[in-house]
């Protein structure tokens, strides 16, 4: 049948009309998938959750070279995918997720999330906690309309794990969020999928103070705070305040390193100044085809990770690169119970911005940061989190407060010396045993030397006390020597040095029943000099105890009082290198050295055991880092004799000559 001309035009827009109808009520308005959101479907145990529900799904993993045969040896390249949703009706500020990886994990990257220990490759075999970064607070649904943008975030975790069978399904041991306030039952787990709902500890007390709007702040050993000043279309300017918060910790000529991550680049400093100034990296990127007007020859740095350090002293009064409070000390950093002004760091920096961040709010730090310093500990900084503005003295001198228009915080830790990893070494000697304890078979290191020449892993012999004065390239006879006339055995391939910049020697120097005393002596390898140095030294139980110091300022450090500080006098607060000897060409060169008697009492301290180890430190440190303690400290049966037993043995012959003749 045919239809009239009118019909089949009206049927033809009807079945138009349907199928634009079906189009768009087929489009798909669901959960957004922008990077770091939570994507696809939720999980259906979170719709029991009244909480932060949090998720782990093992992806995938590939055999990486080389392949071994040893299963505990292979190592694998995995991928992992974290989530974390705020569910319940209370936002959740700074968020922090705990994964126990246990597999020797070592994690590459994370998208979403950024590790607080430390920066990427990270070594997660003992757990590592991820923040948010750039969400750092996850709001809650009611607020947001379910935007799952601001309530959840996706962690793409890429990484590397060890001895894993191909059978077994490498999930972690603990997942848990680690906020205060919140508890976390035992993760549930199925196959590859664990999870996890988190609900606040109502007998938890929050700690009263000003309400924030952002993360609070936390402290750590060292605190660095990136503040943004002023801020304008195409740049800004910010300031970097670095303070030390540890009463040991301490930094010799930092050098402080980041990454930026938007093509940013440094184009004035004020108290500070990078080691690069390489035009042709600015010319040659991306800064320079958008920058064409600008004069790159005066730019201070076109690196994605410049190295960063403090002017010298000379510089505090320069009208162009100084005359910044906290400025120009030639990169030390004092613990403040110490010099409260030498505790604290400051420079400030010109940053330039490409597209797409050219307006004014358009605000981000640079990620990765790292501090180190000469001869000091080790520090782990963790990412930055967005923190309240920080407040100033207004310029003006009138009594009122300025704020910086954005700020985040940067937390560092010092982290304990890994084995043959220290930057300095102990010995130890004592009056009731002729052999000294020297320091530990490469307690630095044995990175530079050629071993096939010494044993790295053998105990270092003992040496008569006058031979810690010299170099050990000059000890090497006496060693000998000593253990041939106390009849010890000497190996083939003797142990290698400690490798030390600078050694300190313990000297138990008397016992009596109320008190005891040690000589504390301090020798610098180097070739510098160590200016305001310190010695600490916690005594463990005998600490209490410490009564005086003689040529040194001694200081108890709180709480437990276990810990005194050591530092040189007035005028004898240098540390001076090492020197060549009288002749050199025969006499061995000569470090620099500092001592001291110091006095303890036994009062109130019971069960005191001075030469059975209460005598010796329990943990030493030189500026700051932890020192490598002998494994061993000098016995009393080592063939020493006391005075009462020589006194003895004198009467017993005197005795026996007389009775001889009365004979």
């Amino acid at each position: 049948m045919e239809l009239p001309r009118g019909s089949r035009y009206s049927l033809s827009v009807l079945i138009l009309l349907s199928s634009i109808i079906f189009l768009c009520n087929g489009q798909d308005y669901g959960t957004p998938t922008e990077d770091g959101a939570g994507g696809g479907e939720p999980p259906p145990e979170m719709a029991h959750c009244n909480g932060i529900f949090m998720s782990y799904s093992f992806g995938s993993r590939e055999r990486e070279y080389p392949h071994v045969k040893n299963v505990t040896a292979q190592s694998w390249a995995f991928k992992a995918t974290a989530m974390i949703v705020n569910a319940g009706k209370e936002e959740l500020k700074g968020w922090q997720m705990f994964i126990g990886f246990r597999h020797k994990e070592l994690i590459v990257s994370a998208t979403g999330a950024a590790p607080m220990d430390g920066d990427y490759p990270l070594d997660a075999s003992n757990g590592t906690t991820f923040v948010g970064s750039p969400n750092t607070d996850l709001k809650t649904s009611i607020e947001t309309a379910g935007d799952f943008t601001q309530i959840s975030t996706n962690i793409e975790i890429t990484g590397t794990l060890f001895g894993v069978a191909k059978s077994v399904m490498p999930m972690p041991k603990t997942f848990k969020l680690i906020n205060d306030g919140w508890e976390c039952p035992a993760a549930k787990r199925k196959g590859g999928n664990m999870n996890v709902c988190c609900k606040r500890n109502p007998k938890f007390k929050v700690k009263t103070g000003p309400k924030t709007k952002f993360a609070p702040r936390r402290y750590g050993d060292l605190n660095i705070v990136y503040d943004v000043l002023q801020s304008f279309a195409s740049n800004y300017l910010a300031q970097v305040t670095i303070d030390n918060d540890n009463p040991l910790g301490r930094l010799d000529r930092w050098n402080l390193t980041w990454e930026w991550m938007r093509g940013e680049f440094i184009n004035t400093m004020r108290g500070a100044y990078t080691h690069k100034r390489d035009q042709s990296e600015c010319l040659y990127s991306k800064a320079g085809q958008y920058y064409k007007d600008l004069d790159f020859s005066q730019v201070m740095n076109c690196q994605k990770k410049p190295a960063i350090s403090d002017l010298p002293p000379e510089r505090k009064d320069d009208n162009v690169t100084g005359k910044l409070p906290y400025c120009c000390k030639n990169g030390t950093l004092l613990p403040p119970i110490m010099d409260p002004w030498k505790a604290r760091s400051m420079f400030q920096l010109q940053v330039y911005k490409l597209p797409p961040d050219q307006n004014r709010t358009a605000l981000y730090p640079p990620q990765h940061w790292k501090i180190d310093g000469v001869l000091n500990p080790q520090y782990k900084c963790g990412p930055p989190v967005r923190v309240d503005p920080s407040p100033f003295p207004d310029s003006s001198g009138l009594p009122a407060i300025t704020y910086a228009i954005a700020s985040w915080q940067v937390v560092c830790n010092i982290t304990k010396p890994k084995s043959q990893a220290s930057r300095c070494c102990v010995s130890f000697s004592a009056y009731y045993n002729n052999s000294a304890v020297p320091c530990n078979t490469c307690a630095c290191g044995c990175n530079d030397i050629d071993t096939d020449t010494c044993n790295a892993d053998r105990n270092p012999l003992l040496l008569p006390p006058d031979a810690l004065l010299v170099p050990f390239e000059n000890r090497t006879l006496k060693a000998k020597a000593w253990a041939k006339q106390n009849h010890m055995p000497i190996p083939k391939k003797l142990p290698c040095p400690d490798n030390c910049g600078v050694s300190i020697n313990w000297h138990v120097n008397t016992d009596y029943r109320d008190g005891w005393t040690a000589r504390l002596t301090v020798f610098n390898w180097r070739d510098f000099a160590f200016e305001d140095w310190f010695v600490a030294v916690d005594m463990g139980k005998a600490g209490p105890g410490f009564e005086n110091v003689y040529s040194f300022n001694g200081t108890r450090v709180p709480p437990n009082n276990r810990t005194v500080m050591f530092q040189g006098l007035p005028g004898l607060n240098y540390l001076v290198g090492q020197v060549n000897g009288t002749n050199p060409l025969r006499d061995p060169a000569v470090p620099g050295k500092q001592q001291s008697v110091i006095s303890f009492k036994k009062k109130n301290i019971h069960g005191l055991n001075i030469p059975g180890g209460d005598g010796f430190p329990t943990k030493l440190f030189f500026n700051g880092e932890e020192c490598a303690l002998p494994k061993h400290f000098p016995k009393k049966s080592s063939g020493h004799r006391s005075g009462t037993s020589v006194l003895m043995s004198l009467v017993f012959v005197v005795a026996v000559a007389f009775a001889l003749m009365m004979d």
